[in-house]
């Protein structure tokens, strides 16, 4: 069951579209350092990466602190922040404490503003943010969602070990560094027309599988089953379009990657076998989202949204929050605009297993088939999504929004694939390049705190423009060569971004989210060579 704080109600002004109306207040200038600074319409986005957190923080318990509603003006509800007493004070480093309270000023928010243990400073909402609104009289903020829309983590198991390849990793690497085109500006090795993009952005990977990119059952085991249902193709504005074109099936850059694993151990044997995974067998994992694609999408939308705030203000205190009622016009459009570029993304995957597994049988002359390289799971981890939940001890349509958050439903929730059901969806959280990707599997403490959600990854303790300043490229690349890893990636700058000291431990952010109950510990999996974008 889900807490509540007092959500207050909506205050309706003039109706720009049809559905509820943009709600007549005046967005104050963005909190810092735990004030209300002033007013006017502006952004904390440049400084608020720089600051630390000043304001109130209450510890709840081992795993929870809280930002009290009382805390600042125009909060409807509390902000709950998980992390554990050595984690928090990473969290302090930056003002993402404030972006957790910020959300819980969105009109039509039920239950707590929430951040993941991964927390930090994003574009309106922190990433590792979770907040859910009424579905009726709730709003949508592409800030809550993300740029990368549908940026989110593929695994892929094999029936082979470390002997079984020999000395093949190294060509395994470069072939797929070569089949999946990565960093900035990288295009795919498929041209589409486009008639073929409007079907990747209505049907998802189901389109890319239906032209011969993959196998029907890989759809079984993706989110969704790869294809986002209310996607509106017409919403999606032709510079969008134009970016779609070349990229599908290209990695890109930042923090996107793929990665070859040994599964190093195993926690639960049972769901581990129910997943396919075996201890000491290879998998590989792909980490990447929507492209040009999402980007311009969410572009379009939060200029759009910015415009209607000056139109119809709305009492929020960082313009980066700007949305729209959830059954507005501008919402619908916005939210079938993000269906689409979530079906991109998942076809982008789905493409990028075809080219993987192209690779792994040009390296070693067998057929993928034959190699097991099924899909474990595909999962998102930036997207809003149409869900029920218990509020309160009821029921209630929501839409939730995971920015840096994954979904982690407990067994026996319907949306859960079939084979995988009764044991709970698989959560798939990478960590820094050197220390590899944990399986978890929901739980029933995510469906009861956190609409069904768990963290997403390390989380940044470096800003990337302070990794590129400090840190030694030689260094990093011999860290890397010392753990057995070998690397390729597009660029140097891009291997400083992502150096593993620019994150947290990994090993800390899951012992938070399997303590609180949200999740449990499957497997770990330990990198041998990565392929960054």
């Amino acid at each position: 069951m889900v807490s509540l704080g007092d959500c207050g109600s909506l205050d309706s002004g003039s109706n720009p579209g049809p559905g509820p109306s943009f709600f007549i207040f005046t967005a104050a200038e963005p909190r810092s350092a735990g004030r209300m600074t002033g007013r006017g319409l502006k952004s904390a986005s440049a400084a608020g990466d720089n600051m630390v957190w000043n304001g109130k923080l209450t510890q709840l318990d081992a795993n929870r602190w809280m930002i009290p509603q009382e805390e600042f003006p125009g909060m409807r509800t509390d902000a709950i922040i998980y992390s554990n007493e050595r984690l928090i004070k990473t969290v302090l480093n930056d003002n993402s404490p404030q972006q957790a309270a910020n959300v819980a000023c969105l009109p039509g928010i039920v239950g707590p503003s929430m951040a993941m243990p991964d927390i930090h400073w994003g574009y309106g909402f922190p990433i590792g943010g979770v907040a859910a609104v009424d579905a009726d009289q709730g709003s949508i903020s592409p800030g809550g969602i993300g740029f990368d829309i549908n940026c989110g983590v593929r695994l892929i198991k094999t029936d082979l070990t470390l002997e079984d390849v020999g000395g093949n990793v190294k060509p395994l690497i470069d072939a797929l560094y070569k089949n999946v085109p990565s960093g900035l500006g990288s295009k795919g090795l498929t041209r589409l027309g486009p008639k073929d993009l409007e079907e990747v952005l209505i049907d998802g990977s189901a389109w890319a599988v239906r032209h011969g990119y993959g196998w029907e059952r890989d759809l079984e085991v993706t989110e969704e089953c790869g294809t986002m249902a209310g996607a509106m193709p017409e919403n999606v504005s032709d510079k969008a379009r134009k970016r779609s074109l070349a990229e599908l099936g290209s990695l890109g850059s930042g923090n996107h990657f793929l990665e070859l694993d040994v599964v190093d151990d195993i926690f639960d044997e049972t769901t581990a076998k129910a997943y396919g995974l075996k201890k000491g067998t290879l998998t590989l994992t792909i980490h990447t989202g929507s492209r040009g694609c999402g980007h311009q999408i969410a572009t379009d939308y939060v200029q759009q949204m910015e415009r209607a705030l000056h139109e119809h203000p709305v009492d929020l205190p960082d313009r980066q929050l700007a949305c729209a009622p959830l059954t507005s016009k501008l919402g619908e459009n916005y939210y079938g605009a993000m269906c689409c570029g979530a079906n991109y993304a998942w076809a982008n995957r789905q493409m990028i297993t075809h080219w993987a597994r192209k690779a792994f049988e040009q390296v070693l002359h067998e057929p993928a088939e034959n190699l097991g390289m099924d899909v474990v799971y595909d999962v998102a981890h930036n997207i809003a999504k149409k869900e029920r939940h218990t509020v309160e001890g009821h029921s209630q349509d929501v839409l939730v929004h995971r920015k840096g958050a994954t979904r982690a439903f407990a067994p026996g929730r319907s949306e859960i694939t079939m084979c995988y059901r009764d044991y709970g969806q698989p959560v798939l959280i990478p960590g820094d390049m050197s220390t590899g990707t944990y399986v978890l599997a929901g739980r029933k403490g995510a469906m009861e705190q956190t609409f069904g959600s768990s963290c997403h990854g390390a989380g940044r303790q470096m800003s990337r423009k302070t990794a590129i300043e400090t840190l030694n490229l030689a260094q990093v690349k011999q860290k890397m060569a010392d753990g057995g890893i070998y690397l390729r990636a597009g660029s140097d700058d891009g291997v400083l971004e992502e150096a593993p000291a620019a994150y947290k431990d990994v090993n800390e952010i899951i012992e938070v989210v399997c303590a609180a109950g949200l999740t449990a510990k499957v497997a770990k999996l330990t990198p041998v060579g990565v392929v960054k974008g």
